[in-house]
């Protein structure tokens, strides 16, 4: 079933993610390599981001556009620079890479 975007989701969602890393809107666009005016607007005219747009916040706010969509913040989880470069390198394996990277990992789970 298509889940339909609701824009108060998206500015509420947007302002949690602000407020809990302390953002200013100013901050975001900084980050995000967006014109201060292009947050603002999206409040002040009570509208939904681009996908370009959004996409960009998200990457700011170490985030993907699905965990950005997520029905609930367990479903969360921050893409640290660190991670970003190991997904980054997991992308061209092949399965059976795949597969020992995995075994190892697990390795050092201890129980």
């Amino acid at each position: 079933m298509e889940k339909v975007v609701d824009k108060m989701d998206v500015l509420e969602k947007l302002r949690t993610l602000l407020n809990e890393r302390g953002w200013s809107e100013y901050r975001l666009a900084q980050k995000a390599g967006l014109n201060e005016s292009t947050i603002s607007n999206i409040y002040r005219r009570n509208t939904v981001p681009t996908i370009a747009t959004l996409k960009a916040v998200c990457d700011a706010f170490g985030i993907t556009l699905s965990q950005f969509f997520a029905d609930n913040d367990s479903d969360m989880v921050e893409v640290t620079p660190e991670l970003k470069e190991l997904l980054d390198a997991w992308g061209p394996l092949t399965p059976e890479q795949r597969a020992v990277i995995l075994q190892v990992a697990k390795s050092y789970h201890t129980k």
